[in-house]
């Protein structure tokens, strides 16, 4: 079947519409997280997100009902524990983290072991998601994408110093609870995309791509919108043809133009020397 004839079926229209406003979300908050050093915080939250999908499966809730609420408190309490108790970022999102999944473990064991439900969560299935779905992630995107936009100059202050922007009268602390409420709203839309396994790759390695060329934060963020735009619409357009997951062609897709772009910037290092 021609990828033309595909178009014309309501789950792929869905599927495209659904990627590509949840890839500008995912490649824009991505170059925050790499530039502040916050990369594993989507892995962290990921795993809580396990656990919140448990915990709406064994109270028979529409898991992203009970994931939203559940990652964003986690989301601020990693943040509140790296602050209250001194913790390297990195071991808050470690004791949160663990926390989750082990969570998620012992829900899904009393409900009776790992079903087929959990299981699609883990994995993803792009191609398999409602209207209502669709909607939630388009209004959930242009939420976070607008907010990015009208804190632009104080996020790119902070990011890049965060002292001097403290000093400069910057609500730092403001700026930190939304980027990680921002994030979990993210790792959450993502997990119908490429599942919870694979979210860090959807956050991360259109942004690292992206800083192997750009020459500056605006650049970056273009360039990490396109590369994930390519990737989402490129893995579910390769998925259909070659009948293969989703979800993995998406990430490999990823990972594919992220080789190349350390291969461009490779050859323009030896150009120089």
């Amino acid at each position: 079947m021609e990828i033309v004839e595909y178009l014309q079926y309501g789950f792929i229209q869905r599927a495209l519409l659904c990627g590509s406003f949840i890839a500008l979300l995912c490649s824009t908050l991505g170059v925050l997280l790499v530039l502040r050093r916050f990369s594993l915080l989507g892995d962290g939250l990921a795993h809580v997100t396990f656990g919140s999908v448990a915990l709406g499966l064994a109270l028979r809730v529409y898991p992203l009902y009970v994931s939203l609420p559940v990652v964003m408190l986690s989301s601020v309490g990693i943040l509140r524990l790296a602050q209250k108790a001194r913790l390297y970022g990195d071991a808050a999102i470690g004791i949160v983290s663990s926390f989750g999944i082990a969570a998620g473990v012992i829900l899904a064991s009393a409900a009776g072991g790992f079903n087929v439900d959990l299981f699609s969560y883990l994995f993803g299935n792009i191609l398999a998601i409602g209207a209502e779905e669709v909607t939630l992630s388009v209004i959930l995107s242009l939420v976070v994408l607008v907010t990015v936009v009208l804190f632009f100059q104080e996020i790119f202050s902070v990011t890049f110093d965060e002292e001097f922007a403290r000093a400069s009268g910057i609500a730092t602390e403001r700026l930190n609870v939304i980027l990680v409420l921002l994030t979990a709203v993210t790792v959450v839309l993502t997990m119908n995309v490429v599942g919870i396994l694979l979210v860090t790759a959807l956050l991360i390695l259109p942004a690292v791509t992206a800083l192997q060329l750009a020459r500056g934060f605006k650049s970056a963020i273009l360039l990490s919108a396109a590369v994930s735009l390519t990737a989402v619409i490129g893995g579910i357009v390769v998925s259909l043809l070659l009948n293969l997951p989703t979800g993995a062609v998406i990430v490999m897709t990823n990972f594919a133009l992220f080789l190349v772009a350390f291969g461009v910037r490779a050859c323009r290092r030896r150009g120089r020397n």
